[in-house]
């Protein structure tokens, strides 16, 4: 119980990782049972709802312009492209291969990190950066060897969904980059999640996807998915207080093997070893690239 106590607020961080392990496979879910746009727009309901019941509704007041507009725009539109991208695959596996594609991010924020910081940095990060883009193409690539065309032919299956999964990833290194100078402190992921949740029911209302047909396992499955993706939120909002970052920063890199294999456990998706080496692959091209351009002042 004293250990609790002492590291609960990291224990909380990884708990935190977990959850957000499990959504790729719970989204997927949901969005199969309810419709890509509307499962998402439910999914993302119960979330705000459970958020502004944790942590409560969000003080507009002592929040920036910028930061909402800006950080909260980006935010939205990052959400929209990731959970209609894993809902509109063509099947499970294409579903996993969005996540793959997805965690493109952390490069992706180191890149622009690097190019806009007058600071020297590794020589390191490059090749990282391009070994975490391979990884991604090896696992899109399939079995049969990376080429150039099997790639093309892969995209050319879905490429609504691989567009928003490339480009979601590419939103949210920006918004990453831009938040810490624009939040100032400051964190309206409650107002952030309403918004998504409007942007989301708009966006259904306005398509000619057929309505919901709700059963008691696609309520289930929602209000898991819901209070996952919620609690994953909320609890690294409280691990990011007294947490050891150091540790749940490097754990956070992890996320896409984890992710892989929970997603694969949840959706029954059997996947082959060239996948799992392009998953290796974007783990390790963007842990290097955390670890040659981190802060050398945090202490671990």
């Amino acid at each position: 119980m004293l250990l609790f106590v002492k590291y609960r607020f990291t224990l909380f961080g990884c708990a935190a990782i977990l959850f957000w392990s499990c959504l790729t496979a719970l989204s997927r879910n949901v969005t199969e049972q309810l419709g890509p746009v509307g499962g998402a727009a439910c999914l993302y309901t119960v979330s705000a709802i459970f958020l502004l019941l944790v942590m409560g509704p969000p003080k507009l007041k002592g929040l920036s312009a910028s930061y909402v507009l800006v950080g909260g725009g980006l935010f939205v539109v990052y959400e929209i492209f990731l959970t209609l991208a894993l809902g509109m695959a063509n099947d499970r596996l294409q579903a996993m291969e969005m996540a793959v594609i997805n965690y493109l991010w952390p490069a992706f924020t180191v890149l622009f990190a690097v190019l806009t910081s007058p600071k020297k940095t590794s020589w390191l990060v490059y090749p990282s950066i391009i070994l975490a883009f391979f990884g991604v193409a090896w696992s899109i690539s399939g079995d049969d060897g990376l080429t150039i065309s099997k790639i093309v032919a892969n995209v050319a299956t879905n490429p609504a969904t691989y567009a928003m999964a490339f480009f979601g990833a590419i939103i949210w290194a920006i918004y990453c980059n831009l938040t810490k100078r624009l939040a100032n402190g400051q964190n309206a992921i409650t107002l952030f999640f309403s918004a998504t949740a409007i942007v989301l029911w708009t966006l259904y209302g306005l398509s000619d996807e057929a309505g919901m047909t709700f059963s008691l396992g696609a309520g289930v499955d929602l209000l898991l998915a819901g209070l996952v993706m919620g609690s994953g939120y909320a609890l690294w909002n409280i691990a990011i207080i007294g947490g050891n970052m150091m540790l749940l920063a490097t754990m956070s890199y992890f996320t896409p093997i984890l992710s892989t294999f929970l997603s694969s456990l949840i959706l029954g998706v059997s996947l082959s070893s060239t996948f799992w080496q392009g998953v290796v692959m974007v783990t390790v091209g963007s842990l290097v690239c955390y670890w040659v351009t981190k802060d050398k002042s945090i202490k671990a």
